[in-house]
């Protein structure tokens, strides 16, 4: 099984799902930022963390227990990272960036991070291109972690445009095991920021329509579990509804999971049960609903 992933709802998933299944997975990499010198690729540490088992739960980013103490001596020096990098968490992104300076591609650094976690899943960028989701305000135009991070997401959103994604290309190794898989699934990630880049490029949302495709929905009525994606949805003209999740991946989905107090949209290309994950049996039990849906299409 295919998984594409973001941050946050899909790598919850993935801590159900990797008790009962085998899976590789792709993952957004266009809210990817250099910091400090450093290439923070935040989706797919979120993956690897999750994964390690390691995550910080309370957040669902960065590594569970961390200090701050460069961050904050850094702040003292007079210098401002912006992102607030957590001591152990550096420490992933200095081993992906020295890879990356000795002339790793990015697939390569992804799995050297990853089995340096012991993490036996493949996971692969989305590309090895660099590719910029900017967030399109009245106020002027911002890369998504300073629209996330440090404006809070509070600005209006006009629109939502992924700066490089013409000239990304689908890494090799993806295109090879994507032509063999036949099961993918879109975990409940922020449909816009998270899953259309993947979707963006090259082929990719082409590729998917002879593969049989379920999403979860980040969606419960007319809120996101977390995050930007009601704004970003409605900014790209799409309905903030379990319905307008379906629409994004409506040329290729053949199941959409829903939560079960949206039961009332049940059909057959809809599917209901409990999608709150707040525990790792949670998880579980949803990656199990979703096996066997899979044995339905």
């Amino acid at each position: 099984m295919l998984v594409l992933s973001g941050g946050t709802g899909t790598p919850k998933l993935m801590q159900g799902l990797k008790e009962i299944a085998d899976f590789w997975t792709v993952v957004n990499t266009a809210e990817d930022i250099w910091v400090s010198g450093n290439k923070v690729c935040p989706d797919i540490d979120s993956v690897i963390y999750a994964l390690a088992e390691v995550i910080d739960e309370q957040k669902w980013w960065g590594v569970r227990g961390d200090t701050f103490t460069t961050h904050e001596r850094l702040k003292e020096l007079g210098y401002d990272e912006g992102m607030r990098i957590g001591d152990l968490d550096r420490a992933t992104h200095i081993m992906r960036s020295e890879a990356l300076r000795s002339g790793k591609t990015l697939c390569e650094a992804t799995r050297i991070v990853a089995k340096a976690y012991g993490v036996p899943n493949e996971i692969y960028p989305m590309c090895e291109e660099e590719v910029s989701t900017i967030i399109v305000t009245d106020s002027g135009k911002l890369h998504f972690q300073e629209f996330w991070v440090l404006k809070r997401g509070e600005p209006e959103v006009k629109d939502v445009v992924f700066a490089g994604i013409e000239r990304a290309r689908i890494p090799d190794d993806v295109k090879k095991k994507l032509e063999k898989e036949d099961e993918v699934l879109i975990g409940p990630s922020n449909p816009i920021t998270s899953i259309m880049p993947i979707l963006m490029v090259e082929d990719f949302a082409e590729r998917l329509k002879d593969k049989k495709v379920i999403a979860v929905s980040p969606i419960v009525g007319d809120k996101p579990f977390s995050g930007p994606a009601g704004k970003l949805m409605r900014a790209k003209g799409f309905e903030v509804s379990p319905i307008g999740v379906f629409d994004v991946y409506r040329d290729f989905l053949d199941i959409l999971v829903v939560d079960i107090s949206d039961a009332d949209l049940e059909s057959e290309n809809i599917a209901a049960t409990s999608t709150f994950m707040k525990s790792k049996e949670d998880a579980v039990r949803l990656a199990e609903f979703i096996v066997k849906l899979f044995d339905r299409i």
